[in-house]
């Protein structure tokens, strides 16, 4: 039997056409898929992803440990809530997980890993720390929604009190902040303003019947994945996974060179790779003839089976078919897409296809 989030019976309640996701019964959709995409580039939708990891590194190393464990360079962080995109690497350079990290004080960090890695993540940071003063513990029977769109902020400051509103409006982006027992943070996956909320499971429901009062409709993971497509966003297992890098994943600005000290896992072999010329590069691909881009369609370049698309779908706001794809670095302008055995012309672009709700293609 999959497992179920705190707000398990809301879905249900709502009809909401529930899939296995990962080992958790999720929302696939409520009701249209495509209303719901445009629900939040317009508006404010909430979605749960209380299947989410909730990780906190603590103790007097954590901060040395994680300038190892991780290619982005924690240092960055120097304020309290403070947020940082970064790969999580095996020592080939491989993407073992792609995470957020926060900073809550020089001996904590909070991390939010993906659901369906939750085992082999913990696994390896643990294996890890081993040699580290520092404790990996998960908070129990958390729930975590995101709303996200135009209005997600107005909407979401309407369910707080103050003197808590005051503290939510001002988040800045990519931080966060302790709200009661509340983890309020100004991040998302869909490529518009809004927040992730990490909150008791026993409240939940409250605060999802709240944010609905406020017109924020919910959203299921079919709305979730094209958002994120749009967006320019990556998804783990598709776009990346432990065979390929963040140098061929269009995540090499995650990387931190410097200072060159820094022995993170999996350095060795990027700086390997880099010096002997990196081959691909990730691209956004838009469909110019009729057809579906799906992930591992073959891509032709200059006559060659040289690319593979990623992961694609149908865009709601662009009303194309779009896609992530690994081609030749030197590739430009147009290219063949094999869709059932007949090839079919899609533009090269650069990503994202879509920011701040509008199309940029």
């Amino acid at each position: 039997m999959a497992k179920q989030t705190p707000l398990y019976d809301k879905h249900v309640v709502m009809d909401a056409k529930m899939v296995d996701f990962g080992g958790w019964d999720m929302p696939l959709r409520y009701g249209s898929q495509i209303d719901e995409h445009h629900q939040v580039r317009k508006d404010a939708g909430m979605f749960d992803v209380s299947h989410m990891s909730v990780v906190d590194f603590t103790g007097a190393q954590v901060g040395e440990f994680l300038r190892k464990l991780f290619a982005n360079n924690v240092d960055r962080l120097t304020t309290q809530g403070k947020a940082l995109y970064t790969c999580m690497l095996n020592e080939k350079g491989g993407v073992i997980d792609d995470l957020i990290v926060y900073y809550m004080d020089d001996n904590w960090f909070r991390v939010v890993f993906n659901a369906a890695t939750h085992d082999k993540d913990l696994a390896w940071a643990r294996q890890q720390a081993a040699a580290f003063a520092v404790e990996i513990t998960e908070p129990t029977g958390l729930a975590m929604i995101a709303v996200q769109g135009p209005n997600a902020r107005a909407k979401v400051c309407a369910v707080f009190d103050e003197p808590e509103r005051s503290i939510v409006s001002g988040l800045a982006p990519f931080t966060a902040a302790q709200v009661g027992d509340w983890f309020v943070s100004r991040t998302g996956y869909t490529g518009e303003d809004g927040f992730e909320i990490i909150l008791p499971g026993a409240q939940a429901g409250d605060l999802w019947r709240s944010l609905y009062g406020e017109g924020v409709q919910p959203i299921g993971l079919g709305a979730r994945d094209t958002l994120r497509l749009e967006a320019g966003m990556n998804l783990y297992g598709t776009d990346m996974d432990e065979q390929t890098s963040p140098l061929v994943s269009g995540l090499g600005w995650t990387v931190a060179w410097e200072p060159a000290s820094r022995n993170f896992i999996g350095r060795e072999a990027l700086e390997k790779a880099r010096a002997e010329g990196v081959t691909q590069k990730f691209v956004g691909l838009i469909l110019e003839d009729k057809g579906v881009l799906r992930s591992h369609q073959k891509v032709i370049v200059n006559g060659h089976n040289d690319g593979e698309i990623t992961s694609g779908g149908f865009s709601p706001t662009l009303g194309k078919s779009i896609a992530f794809a690994r081609v030749p670095k030197d590739a430009t302008g147009t290219c063949k897409v094999e869709i059932r055995n007949k090839q079919v012309t899609a533009q090269i672009v650069k990503l994202p296809f879509v920011r701040n709700g509008k199309a940029v293609q």
